[in-house]
């Protein structure tokens, strides 16, 4: 994007008004915040077993994560408008906020919810796998309604990346019931509505721009979380501990905040579809995390579970970036 005014352009040099690395750069930037978003959101599923560990439920801890971060994204929101203003440039129209907002309530709202709950049935790890598998419903939902095209070998890749899953899932459900088969429905779930998020926010952000975008959205996400606590919690579960506190926090800013607006500059400059399958680190450290910090075991099955999930993911990845023959 460029934010010269038409007088700085007119003067500078014909050959250096369109740098011919602007692009190239500007992909490997988008990589770069599409990996970082991804390392940082990893950590959500750690910090939600540590706050469960300590007694609070689903909702509150929700509501918790928005009641810390909506004053950043408020600021934050305050000063877009006030550059727009001050640069000239227009504010969205109402129906485009409208759009943000309820994209937004989908992919951090309804999304984060059904994760949250589904982490109450099983491990930070077999969640992270679950939602790791987004990248193939950006492509089948993309495909079936966006006009955007799938290819044969990609078919391939998402169905190696589901026997991973299956696998898992197999051993896991003889062994702790219906619990696994409920959490695993619930992150499903959140899976498909984050997908629809990522294809339904790539054109609102090109248009309203990513950091005043990522404000109402969350901000729209963080209303529907409190009006849900509003309606289902006493207000006092909000006194919490200090360590739920200090939990909270790491939740609303280090896997909230900062990936939120690392993710939405990544699909200002990248594909849907290459944001979502950059993201191919966030599994492995969660598994990292979660057998370090919450003690959770890795098994051979878990292990050749996970090889299984980020090598279909790693076809798929493949298959993207080679052209159609």
């Amino acid at each position: 994007m460029n934010d010269k005014s038409p007088a700085e352009v007119v003067a500078e040099p014909p050959v250096a008004v369109v740098p011919p690395v602007e692009a190239p750069r500007s992909l490997w930037v988008g990589y770069l915040f599409a990996a970082l978003g991804a390392a940082l959101f990893s950590t959500k599923a750690i910090f939600i077993k540590l706050a469960y560990g300590e007694g609070i439920n689903a909702e509150t801890l929700l509501a918790l994560r928005m009641v810390l971060s909506l004053p950043v994204y408020a600021a934050i929101g305050l000063l877009s408008v006030r550059d727009r203003v001050r640069t000239g440039r227009p504010l969205p129209d109402r129906a485009l906020v409208l759009r943000a907002a309820g994209v937004g309530a989908l992919g951090y709202w309804f999304a984060s919810y059904t994760d949250f709950l589904g982490l109450v049935y099983i491990s930070a790890q077999f969640e992270r796998l679950i939602l790791f598998t987004y990248p193939a419903f950006v492509v089948i939902l993309g495909a079936h309604f966006f006009a955007q095209p799938i290819r044969l070998r990609t078919v391939v890749g998402i169905g190696i990346s589901y026997a991973g899953l299956a696998f898992i899932f197999a051993t896991k459900l003889g062994a702790l019931g219906a619990d696994v088969a409920k959490g695993a429905t619930l992150v499903l779930a959140a899976a498909v509505a984050f997908a629809l998020y990522q294809l339904l926010a790539k054109d609102l952000i090109g248009r309203i721009g990513p950091r005043l975008f990522t404000c109402i959205a969350m901000s729209a996400a963080a209303a529907a979380a409190l009006l849900q606590f509003a309606l289902t919690q006493p207000l006092s579960s909000l006194l919490v501990s200090p360590t739920l506190l200090w939990y909270g926090l790491l939740l609303a800013i280090g896997a909230t905040v900062l990936p939120s607006f690392l993710l939405n500059n990544a699909l200002q400059r990248i594909s849907a579809q290459a944001n979502a399958t950059i993201g191919t680190l966030s599994p492995v450290v969660t598994i990292l995390l979660a057998v370090t910090i919450l003690g959770e075991a890795f098994t051979w099955i878990d292990a050749a579970g996970t090889a299984l999930v980020l090598a279909g993911v790693g076809w798929f990845t493949l298959a993207e970036r080679r052209p159609a023959r």
